[in-house]
């Protein structure tokens, strides 16, 4: 035997440092391990192959040893109410596989947990996945736990990954992100093998990614026994998610965590005004709300409202109703992260925060004694007689106005005004419906047969889905041509898993892949994702009208959209960020969402590019079609 073939090392010498290993190494290593065993078996040199994997493990090696030398030293808050139960905390993850975390928001389990699960040792086989139900709280967590660590956020220890914005690194131990991109990555890494750890916090929201994370975890970890999963919810209903992660040894144990609270008294001032006055009483509502606590004392003023429509106009009223002193701040999920973490800045005098729902439990907005609640919510509703999916803006649950208020009361004794009765309280439904019970369930679908994850009938969700909505999901994706007459995949479907975009607006961007004009449908269906960026205000409308109208095209709404986007573009080229800005609010255009459809179209225009579909088709029929499309 040669002095090179003596220095091969053995098959049983490398499987034994598997451990050693990188989570996210493993799988490659043991396929690459496969790939020799059949060389051997067919007689074929393998040396070459067995060297190569040899240096892989040692640098996956040598990466988990740099990050055991590496780990950040927790620097807990000691003032948070969650520090009491540190210890049962820590004594329930080390000692079980699942554990809810059941607390209100101010009470320190979103920025403490991480970092009590560093404590424990988690984090350095692979990264501490933190998921959030937002992109505004995402980034708002990491950049807190990251001054907590004393490091920036993206460069250390602590990084965070939405859809247009990915901050992390090789050096990354905890990594915060959107339920999405969480959900978006099982393509790639089926067994979420780059965490030793997952979180899923506010898991009481009952968002569709939620519970389709929570039932895709729930079959995932028999086959990650190392895996640690904590779900967080506030105190509406934990045991139904201790329930669902139930084996052998019973339901997942609770640990409660109480809040930081002072008393907070709840004034009810129903409207008085005709239903369909409604907007107008409200406006009103808020400005007499307001007034009556400037009366109560100094602190910071919370108002919860719909939308960004309603948070503009309040905004407006409060500025000709109060004076110059008063601050007053919009809070949303489409607002740019500089404008939204305004609320989270120091300042002096009386501070008013317009918010979505965003500030119901993803955040918590420092400073607040006051709340104004109108009891309205916009929510996303899926009707399967007429197939379309709306945002209505319906009252919200109890279990959501008991949120609201209790965002005041954190600092001080607080006051929560009600715009409706006790009455309409009382008559309200307990919870908020989940959202995989009002939605078209064609995505969820889609995804669950790219996974191979079986019917979606038999899927452990917290809650299974309406049989229509199913019948209905079913329905769509085969009039899209995603699935055949068995319910199985296409060719096409395969394609459509790809784009993270509703599969009726993918499937129109295959269809422009394949006649040539998928620029053109790529601009049209990122267009499609987000709202009308086209604003009519009160007061304005006429004007609005005459100055959209140089965009608009009398065959075609779709042409009208390719025509503002060839005016806003050609605006870009040569305006700085600010004019812009300005040229946007001139032709009645809302500057934020014409951002975010310039970044769905680049999400998109990539993926589309990475498939090799940016050059595919003529339009004209003289190429031939790409086989998956017919």
């Amino acid at each position: 035997m040669s002095p090179e073939a003596r220095d091969i090392p053995k098959r049983e010498e490398i499987v034994s440092r598997f451990g050693e290993a990188m989570l996210g190494d493993r799988l490659r290593l043991r396929r690459r391990v496969r790939a020799i065993d059949l060389a051997v078996e067919r007689g074929r040199p393998h040396e070459g192959m067995v060297r190569a994997l040899w240096d892989e493990l040692e640098r996956s090696v040598g990466r988990r040893k740099w990050r055991e030398e590496h780990r950040p030293r927790p620097k807990l808050d000691q003032d948070l109410p969650i520090i009491a139960r540190k210890g049962d905390i820590a004594r329930a993850i080390a000692e079980n596989q699942v554990v809810i975390v059941c607390g209100e928001t101010g009470s320190g389990k979103t920025t403490q947990l991480p970092q009590i699960c560093l404590e424990l040792g988690r984090g350095v086989a692979g990264m501490i996945g933190h998921t959030q139900p937002r992109r505004i709280a995402a980034r708002t967590v990491a950049t807190r736990i990251a001054e907590e660590l004393g490091t920036e956020v993206g460069r250390g220890p602590v990084g965070y990954k939405v859809r247009f914005g990915d901050k992390t690194g090789p050096e990354t131990f905890i990594k915060v992100m959107t339920d999405g991109i969480l959900l978006a990555e099982t393509q790639n890494d089926r067994w979420l093998e780059q965490y030793d750890t997952i979180i899923i916090d506010e898991a009481h929201e009952r968002g569709l990614n939620i519970d389709f994370l929570l039932g895709y975890l729930k079959q995932l970890l028999p086959r990650r026994p190392e895996l640690k999963v904590i779900v967080t919810s506030a105190t509406i209903d934990p045991e139904r998610f201790a329930g669902h992660f139930s084996g052998g040894g019973g339901a997942a144990p609770i640990v409660e965590v109480s809040g930081r609270t002072y008393p907070v008294e709840v004034r009810y001032r129903p409207l008085t005004g005709e239903e369909e006055e409604r907007e107008w009483d409200q406006e009103q509502g808020i400005l007499a709300a307001v007034d009556e606590l400037a009366a109560e004392g100094n602190g910071d003023v919370l108002v919860f409202l719909a939308g960004e429509r309603e948070i503009r106009q309040t905004a407006e009223a409060l500025r000709k109703h109060h004076p110059a002193g008063t601050e007053i701040l919009p809070l949303y999920a489409r607002l740019s992260a500089a404008e939204q973490m305004k609320v989270f800045a120091p300042h002096r005098g009386r501070r008013i925060v317009l918010a979505t729902n965003v500030a119901e439990t993803s955040l918590t907005v420092p400073g607040i004694r006051y709340v104004v609640d109108p009891g309205y919510a916009r929510v996303s509703r899926y009707n399967h007689r007429t197939k379309v999916q709306r945002l209505p803006i319906e009252a919200i649950s109890r279990a959501s106005a008991d949120q609201r208020k209790g965002r005041c009361g954190r600092v001080a004794a607080g006051v929560c005004i009600r715009l409706y009765s006790e009455e309409d309280y009382n008559a309200r439904e307990e919870f908020t419906e989940p959202e995989i019970l009002r939605t078209n369930l064609a995505s969820v679908i889609l995804q669950m047969k790219a996974l191979r994850l079986g019917a979606v009938e038999e899927f452990p969700f917290v809650e299974p889905p309406d049989s229509r909505m199913i019948k209905d999901g079913y329905e769509t994706l085969h009039e899209l041509g995603a699935i055949d007459e068995k319910g199985e995949l296409t060719k096409l479907g395969v394609q459509l898993a790809k784009l993270p975009i509703d599969p009726r607006l993918g499937r129109m961007i295959l269809a422009g892949a394949a006649e040539g004009v998928v620029g053109e449908v790529l601009v049209i269906a990122a267009a499609l994702s987000v709202q009308d960026p086209r604003e009519r205000p009160m007061g304005a409308a006429e004007r609005a009208d005459i100055a959209h109208r140089q965009w608009q095209d009398e065959n075609s709404d779709f042409v009208a959209i390719l025509n503002l986007w060839k005016g806003y573009q050609e605006a870009g080229e040569h305006l700085s960020h600010s004019k812009t800005r300005k040229w946007c609010q001139e032709r009645f255009l809302s500057y934020l969402r014409m951002r975010e459809w310039e970044d769905i179209y680049q999400q998109l225009h990539g993926l589309v590019g990475d498939m090799g579909l940016m050059h595919r088709g003529t339009g004209d029929g003289s190429r031939e079609r790409p086989g998956w499309y017919e």
